[in-house]
């Protein structure tokens, strides 16, 4: 009788076998037949644009999220980075965002910043989204910039005949940054740097105290100017009726800081336009840190001249990590 049983038993589980198995070839069959089946144009347009969808999803997430690829466009942090050189940049160090632009097109998004595991530190090379110009609410366009962070949120910055001191201590140059001697001030260019009015030069600059969250900034008539367009990119307007200072249309003598900032610099410090001359980088708008250098070589020549471009690859380079 049990013998009978176990045989039951068997019989039972090889034919529940047999019919997953049938099932599974059924599937496969059905499956190819529908890829052999000649598609309409709009089924096949509808294919396209689901794959090239979904790629934009997944390019996003990374690019939000992980890790994304930068271009370095300028010399002002050579020769820590070159122009020409494309980095990998680590997203998640100083926050993950959501997308802040569509791949490829380069049109902004709005955006929302997460908490990340730090915040900028002195010394720390950082890619951000640029601020703006001085005198601008908005930037013209969306751009990244990579610059290093010389200052923080609540530090006092000067510079005197060149060398940077933050809080009374000199901030030691890189040892791959560097002044260019030979480069001549340009008498105008008390007249373009950053708080305007001030007076401050390339050279010789501050003192200053970059902003930190909740700081009292006091306005009177003389330099309600100088912070016009800091308060105006905080979200706020600012006027001077010829008698009182009006913030979003009401009588203010203090304005209090709502975000915290950075003061960043290039590395070629005498070729870079960076918190000299447009200002502070709110600590929102740094993305990541760059993390190794996977391709390097000249951007001037153009890609069909390729034997040219491919002799341009800096082999030295791949590989770097950035400090």
């Amino acid at each position: 009788m049990k013998k009978i049983e176990k045989g039951n038993i068997e019989k039972k589980e090889k034919s529940f076998l047999t019919r997953l198995w049938e099932w599974y070839i059924e599937r496969r069959r059905k499956a190819k037949e529908k890829k052999k089946k000649p598609q309409t144009f709009g089924e096949t347009l509808l294919s396209w644009v689901k794959t090239i969808v979904g790629a934009l999803i997944i390019v996003m997430f990374i690019n939000g999220f992980l890790v994304a690829s930068f271009v370095v466009p300028t010399g002002s942090m050579e020769n820590t980075v070159m122009t020409g050189d494309f980095l990998f940049v680590n997203k998640f160090i100083y926050g993950p965002t959501t997308p802040q632009i569509i791949p490829f097109f380069n049109i902004p998004l709005p955006y929302i910043k997460f908490p990340g595991p730090k915040t900028p530190e002195r010394g720390d090379v950082i890619v951000f989204v640029f601020p703006g110009e001085r005198d601008e609410v908005k930037p013209r366009e969306f751009q990244y910039y990579l610059k290093r962070c010389v200052a923080i949120a609540g530090d006092t910055l000067q510079i005197i005949n060149k060398k940077v001191y933050v809080n009374g201590k000199e901030y030691p140059l890189p040892p791959t940054g560097k002044y260019d001697f030979s480069e001549p001030l340009s008498p105008y260019n008390k007249w373009e740097t950053f708080p305007p009015g001030r007076g401050f030069t390339r050279d010789n600059y501050g003192p200053i105290r970059i902003p930190k969250k909740g700081d009292t900034i006091y306005l009177d008539a003389k330099n309600w100017r100088e912070w016009e367009y800091f308060i105006r990119k905080e979200g706020h307007d600012i006027f001077f009726d010829g008698v009182s200072i009006l913030i979003d249309g009401k009588p203010s003598e203090k304005y209090i800081v709502k975000r915290d900032y950075c003061f960043a610099m290039g590395d070629n410090r005498d070729h870079s336009s960076d918190s000299r001359y447009w200002g502070f980088v709110p600590y929102e708008n740094v993305v990541g840190a760059p993390l190794i250098i996977y391709m390097s070589w000249d951007t001037n020549i153009p890609l069909y001249n390729i034997i040219d471009k491919i002799k341009s690859i800096r082999w030295n380079r791949i590989g770097m990590t950035i400090k």
